[in-house]
């Protein structure tokens, strides 16, 4: 078991260095999560117990048998026998309609095992982008980390030979705290992310270092998207399938309003006489089933209600999503290209070891640029979780 774990922990650490330069960052931790999730594997027993409950009571009720046996009296009269074996059924046309109807609630319980799945599968994907955004900043932080570590060693020689005094010192020396907290701080977040991934997948870590986003494009029209989404969403699906269930079960409530029909042997056996035959009995529909199709007309008003309800709330949400991704892009590209053209961390610190500009002046302008940086990171990053969202009946 041991062994399994590493391997299957080396080859996520390959799949996911692979996928950097593909075309999918997140496919295959997902493949992974979707292999080893704990609660995807509790959500596919409970979606087989439901199918195997919903076709559970589609044949007729159990046989009935009776056997009586009667004393005489007086006792010359013998004892009587009475023997009976009766089936019910009911109208021919509900066993139809118990069919289908266990269909399509088979059909329902997958929709919404696939929409729990896309739940899971969404977050599992949106662990992974908090985790792009604090690898990135990692790796910047560490460099600039390597750097205050190096002034603040000159500093320290510096002023034990006098050649600066205990300001820049000490500037040195906060600067240097300060990153290495930074980093610290990064780190813990990191590791509380990893914490989240190796939950999700089921206990086993699966580390995932990926520190930039893939590009996305999204069409112009936001209708023609939302098109392609509604047919695909899990959650959609679900409350469309049970619209269907709903208007099965006003057929089935009619013909559970139609007579119920018995069948059967009946037999009685006294002394020197046999009597025995064949039975017949139907049902008298008065009152067993009162408002039983009021209540199925009504609950498949509900379902189609609760579906539009939910269509306009999912257009709404997305459309919002959809303008935010849009103005994020715009967001990413200026920052993108305000640092590509102004970049200025490696001007400075050449600027400053050869004395060119002060400590104080170095640590200012560097501390602009890590503001920009970190601004252009974050927006990445809500870009990207906004298309998750949008994209998530892909998943």
């Amino acid at each position: 078991i041991i062994m399994r774990k590493k391997l299957l922990s080396i080859v996520a650490v390959w799949l996911v260095a692979l996928s950097a330069s593909g075309q999918d960052i997140y496919l295959p931790v997902l493949q992974q999560i979707e292999q080893n999730s704990t609660t995807l594997n509790a959500l596919k027993e409970q979606l087989e117990a439901q199918k195997i409950g919903n076709k559970t009571g589609l044949t007729p009720a159990n046989p009935e048998v009776e056997f009586g046996y009667l004393w005489g009296s007086p006792a010359v009269n013998g004892n009587r026998k009475d023997v009976s074996l009766q089936q019910t059924f009911d109208f021919p046309t509900a066993y139809v309609h118990r069919g289908k109807l266990s269909d399509l609630q088979n059909n329902s319980a997958a929709c919404q095992y696939a929409s729990e799945r896309m739940d899971l599968m969404l977050s599992a994907k949106k662990v992974c982008i908090e985790l792009v955004y604090y690898n990135a900043l990692r790796q910047i932080y560490a460099r600039q980390l390597g750097n205050a570590a190096k002034i603040a060693s000159a500093q320290e020689k510096m002023n034990k030979t006098g050649e600066t005094n205990r300001l820049e010192y000490n500037k040195a020396m906060i600067n240097y705290a300060d990153m290495e907290n930074e980093v610290r701080r990064i780190d813990i977040e990191r590791q509380r992310l990893q914490a989240e991934l190796t939950a999700l997948n089921g206990g086993q870590p699966i580390p995932f270092d990926v520190s930039e986003y893939q590009s996305s494009v999204l069409p112009e029209n936001f209708d023609t998207w939302f098109a392609e989404a509604e047919a695909g969403m899990p959650a959609l699906q679900y409350l469309r399938s049970e619209i269907e269930v709903s208007k099965r079960k006003i057929q089935l409530s009619r013909a559970d309003a139609l007579p119920k029909l018995s069948l059967g042997y009946m037999g009685e056996f006294v002394p020197g006489q046999d009597f025995q035959g064949v039975t017949f009995g139907i049902s008298i529909p008065l009152w067993e089933n009162k408002n039983r199709i009021k209540q199925a007309k009504a609950e498949a008003r509900a379902s189609e209600s609760m579906a539009e309800d939910a269509k306009v709330k999912y257009y709404n949400r997305l459309n919002n999503l959809f303008s935010q991704v849009k103005q994020l892009q715009v967001s990413v590209r200026g920052y993108d290209d305000a640092l590509k053209n102004n970049a200025n961390d490696e001007l400075l610190n050449k600027a400053y070891s050869l004395g060119e500009i002060s400590l104080m002046d170095y640590l200012l302008e560097m501390e602009y640029y890590f503001i920009t940086y970190d601004k252009l990171l974050q927006t990445e990053r809500d870009l990207e979780l906004a298309l998750a969202e949008l994209t998530a009946f892909r998943l």
